[in-house]
């Protein structure tokens, strides 16, 4: 009769909650009882390498990305 919201708790419990930054697949361990539902993670490491090695090779900014 008394309804009951669960961090990892399984499937008895009435609401399930979870850490966004867990679920996004932000942080570089995750829980076992998290289900990730993207690797958000991995894709902003892989974005940010991508913005270096431009700005190291002088690639970026060019003139499509720079004021006029």
């Amino acid at each position: 009769a008394i309804p009951t919201i669960g961090i990892g708790a399984g499937v008895d419990c009435d609401g399930q909650v979870l850490v966004m930054h867990d679920l996004l697949g932000l942080n570089d361990w995750t829980p076992s009882f998290v289900k990730q539902y993207a690797n958000l993670g991995a894709a902003a490491s892989q974005a940010a390498r991508a913005f270096a090695d431009e700005v190291g090779h002088r690639k970026f900014p060019d003139e499509e990305h720079s004021y006029k």
